[in-house]
């Protein structure tokens, strides 16, 4: 089921069901608000127009999920039951993850090889994971005088909004979601305007497989009218999103208008990948630059930053050169392509023009260029480029989203980690060296949520992922996650 090959994915296209309205109380609604035409960067075609939320249809999501969760058709259910929904969603989604793939693909341009044996491997194993671990979260009873008994217990929050992006879209929705659920929650889904199409039919199969209507709806539309509407909706409980720190900090603003919402943030990342004098240092930058070229370098852990002693920086950016000649877009739908197309004409402007302006700045461009590819008719691609930079320049600073990697020297290991430290974000570093005594003492040193040692973007959900500093506060995956989507309460019971 999670593989690409041998299918005639263009040809799977006109079977492809676009819901073109909300999901709200188990079904596909009517929006009110201004229809969104979504345009695929694969071949600029335009897909079936779809009907938006207004914030009347906002606040019918919210009643519905609120009615679900006071009628405890899921919250009040046994963990057991729960667990065991969420595994059935699991397997309604492992039946469905071709067409789930495909969407994808149309709506954001990644490969369909990483779209379903990628994405779609890792939605299933985080519903799977969360349905198996429902049951296995235990409360307290700490140890009191003999004439009382304390309980300290885990209730759902209630109504949880996740507002979530474009780049890994039913990833992130599964990490929030699917921990939301484990907790008891009813949820909101407000997907980015890209990929709307997959999120309305991941709740539609969903609710399918047996969560109650009402449980889980899904509102897309315009950040500025249905985001906003969930950030200051006064029966939202917790709002979780991931995305940029302008918009997040407008989250933290609608809640203290409103209802003073839990807030959970994460805002991006500028990774450093910081190769020490002893490490490998083919296997370092190879590993670095597909780490920043994948996905089409739209990813908030893309390893942009590649930090290499002084004197072996020429012979990185030839390593990296290297990675990037063999690393062209090609079509998103053929089964071999690696690098797909950029999400939008307007994100990949803006790529461009950090490589365009890095001249200007003191940045060398050694591989790449602004110039767009051709490779689909109508499509939106840009190879990778490769910079040799230094730590003030803009493309060294700036969260780019894009496949471009900057090569920086730095002098010793504590230059190195000023300059890795040196940024306002502090998301995911990488550290590369086989002396432990040294991985020990750096890896202490970096600011960030996750520092990945000889490798890059490994884990599992046992893990939790999110971010320090202006990358936020908010964790996703690993059981930490479901803390965000419940309330400790304390019940003291005098026996005397």
């Amino acid at each position: 089921m999670f593989s690409a090959q041998g299918e005639e994915w263009v040809g799977r296209i006109d079977s492809l069901t676009f819901h073109d309205g909300p999901f709200v109380d188990g079904r596909i609604v009517p929006g009110h608000g201004e229809p969104m035409a979504l345009t695929s960067p694969r071949d600029g075609r335009l897909l079936p127009l779809l009907a938006t939320a207004s914030p009347a249809d906002v606040d019918a999501a919210v009643r519905s999920a609120r009615a679900a969760f006071e009628a405890g058709t899921f919250a009040r259910r046994a963990p057991r039951e729960r667990g065991r929904v969420l595994l059935a969603v699991a397997d309604a989604i492992h039946d469905r993850a071709q067409d789930l793939a495909l969407l994808i693909s149309l709506e954001m341009g990644k490969p369909i090889r990483e779209a379903l044996e990628t994405e779609m491997r890792a939605v299933v194993n985080c519903f799977r994971w969360y349905g198996e671990a429902v049951d296995k979260l235990i409360d307290e009873s700490p140890v009191t005088g003999e004439d009382s008994l304390a309980l300290v217990t885990r209730e759902p929050a209630g109504v949880v909004a996740a507002v979530v992006p474009w780049n890994f879209p039913l990833t992130m929705t599964a990490w929030k979601v699917a921990a939301a659920l484990a907790g008891g929650n009813s949820v909101i889904v407000k997907p980015a305007e890209h990929t709307s199409h997959s999120a309305l039919l991941l709740a539609e199969i969903a609710t399918q497989a047996g969560l109650p209507a009402g449980v889980l709806n899904v509102v897309p539309g315009h950040g500025a009218v249905a985001g906003r509407a969930l950030g200051e909706h006064p029966d939202v409980d917790v709002l979780t999103f991931t995305g940029s720190p302008e918009v997040g900090r407008r989250f933290l603003g609608y809640s203290a208008a409103s209802n003073g919402k839990r807030v959970w943030l994460e805002l991006g990342g500028k990774t450093a990948s910081l190769v020490l004098p002893d490490a490998d240092l083919d296997k370092a930058v190879r590993a670095t630059a597909d780490g920043c070229f994948y996905n089409q370098g739209q990813m908030c852990t893309s390893s942009s930053r590649l930090l290499v002693p002084r004197n072996r920086v020429a012979e990185a950016l030839e390593i990296a050169a290297d990675v990037a000649a063999a690393s062209a877009p090609a079509d998103p739908l053929d089964p071999a392509t690696g690098m797909g197309a950029i999400v939008s004409e307007r994100q990949l402007e803006r790529i461009a023009g950090f490589v365009e302006r890095a001249p200007a700045d003191g940045a060398r461009v050694v591989a790449g260029s602004a110039a767009r590819v051709e490779v689909v008719p109508g499509g939106s691609y840009f190879a990778p480029a490769v910079i040799s930079a230094d730590p003030t320049h803009e493309v060294a600073r700036e969260e780019i989203f894009g496949p471009v990697l900057s090569v920086i020297a730095y002098d010793d290991t504590d230059d190195a980690l000023q300059i890795a430290n040196g940024t306002e974000y502090g998301l995911a570093a990488a550290l590369w060296s086989e002396d432990l005594k040294a991985v020990h003492r750096v890896s202490r040193r970096l600011r960030a949520g996750v520092v990945w040692v000889n490798c890059f973007e490994e884990g599992d959900m046992t893990v939790p992922f999110g971010g320090v500093k202006g990358s936020g506060y908010g964790r996703d995956k690993s059981l930490h996650a479901i803390d965000k989507f419940t309330d400790l309460k304390t019940t003291w019971i005098d026996l005397s």
